[in-house]
């Protein structure tokens, strides 16, 4: 089956937030929202419309990477850059669990964050990445990011990519 990007749901939040604890150690948060299930599903569908957002932050869809009924990652979207995600975050932030890497599902959401940008109206998606994360490098490379610089913020070294939302990035999965 196919991987699908879609919202989360009531049902989502033991294997959301297992992944987030797993990925703590990688200093990557997936659920970027503090509270009950309840009330990260209500942030996160204001967020998709753009409504109340919260200080520093843009319309963004938050999408779970789904294969075979099972969440195996997560995608933060944003419709915009401010001066924030141009800097460091980009337009799409990914992530999958450890147990389900390596099966090309990272370049598969990227590729149909990159379409669903496109949808937007974005012409160029600007993705990034540490500098010492070579999968997440060869994920963007895959999807046709094209480096333009390495940027030293705070104590990161930041790799940011862009990638031409216009021309189609070859299919996985």
């Amino acid at each position: 089956m196919p991987l699908i990007l879609r919202p989360p749901r009531a049902e989502d939040e033991a294997a959301l937030r297992r992944m987030h604890e797993q990925l703590l150690a990688d200093r990557f948060e997936v659920l970027l929202v503090d509270g009950t299930w309840e009330e990260v599903l209500e942030t996160l569908r204001r967020e998709a419309a753009g409504v109340d957002l919260r200080p520093g932050w843009v319309r963004s869809d938050f999408l779970v990477a789904e294969v075979d009924g099972i969440p195996v990652g997560r995608v933060s979207i944003r419709h915009e850059l401010n001066e924030q995600l141009l800097q460091v975050n980009g337009h799409v932030g990914y992530a999958v669990a450890p147990e389900h890497r390596r099966r090309g599902h990272a370049t598969e959401i990227l590729r149909q964050s990159v379409a669903r940008l496109a949808a937007l109206g974005v012409e160029r998606v600007l993705v990034t990445c540490d500098e010492d994360n070579a999968g997440s490098a060869a994920v963007i490379e895959a999807n046709g990011g094209v480096l333009e610089d390495v940027r030293t913020v705070g104590e990161r070294r930041v790799r940011r990519y862009w990638i031409d939302a216009g021309a189609p990035a070859p299919r996985t999965g």
